[in-house]
Order: structure tokens, then sequence, then C-alpha cells
């Protein structure tokens, strides 16, 4: 089984930005434990971060040849991007939505995520164990729906 993690806008400054938010963990830190975590699921997992809306949806795009799911936080484009939403409709496959913040204790335009409902579901607020959560999640929505 692979899983392709992808980063949105902002996250490559993870452990700089906001830490009472999103821990002070950075990125590449956090990319090594979830390398740890996949060992213990037993799956492959590639990671990727781009700050462009465009090459996340390219991203997207080519993952159908080669993932069984993502795991998405893709930052602020969640309450914007119609492209990133178009593109996870266009992959047809499982995708988790992921924040790290709890987005509904936030500002008002953090409530409404234009991707959550093209997604198999969503979680919020755990800091770099939102990711393990959404990856364990995908895992179990992967093997108990391997005939879809």
């Amino acid at each position: 089984m692979r899983i392709l993690i992808i980063n949105g806008v902002n996250l490559n400054m993870l452990g700089y930005r906001e830490p009472e938010q999103y821990g002070k963990i950075t990125l590449k830190e956090l990319e090594k434990e979830l390398h740890a975590y996949s060992f213990s699921l037993g799956i492959d997992i590639e990671t990727f971060q781009s700050n462009m809306e465009g090459a996340i949806v390219e991203r997207i795009q080519q993952s159908r040849e080669h993932f069984d799911g993502i795991i998405l936080n893709a930052g602020a484009y969640t309450h914007t991007s119609i492209a990133i939403r178009d593109a996870i409709v266009t992959a047809d496959m499982p995708v988790v939505e992921i924040h790290m913040s709890n987005i509904y204790q936030r500002e008002d335009f953090r409530h409404d995520s234009v991707i959550a409902p093209v997604c198999i579901g969503q979680i919020a607020g755990f800091k770099a164990d939102s990711y393990k959560l959404g990856l364990k999640a995908l895992v179990n929505y992967l093997n108990n729906n391997e005939n879809l």
C-alpha cells in the first residue's frame, strides 16, 4: 500500500510559524516521524510540500497511477481552492483532509473547507498526531474497501 502525504502552503514553516497552533516540530522532523510510523503500519509513504496551488494540483493528478490514497493538509488552500477540490474528484481515490490546528476554534474564515465534501474524512486539532490519525484511518479504510 502506498500513501502520498501532501503539505500545502506555509507548511514548510512548521516549527517557526505559530507554535501554539502547530507545535514546534519542523516539516523535516514530521516527515521523519511519519516515515517511521508508516513502517509500523506496513505501508510506504511519500511526502510532498508546495506553496503553489498548481503544483499541488499536478501532484494530486499524478497520484492516480502510483498511490492508493492521499493525506492532504492543504493549509489555507483548504478554504479557497476549487482547483484542488476538482483535482481530488478527478483523482478518484480516497483522500483524508487533515489539519494540525482545530480549524473550528480559529477565525471564522477557517471554519469552511471547500475540499471536505470530496474527502472521505477530516481530522483536525491534534498537531503532528493529526497525520498519524489520518494515516491509520486511511489504511483502515483501504483495507476494508479493497474491492471498490
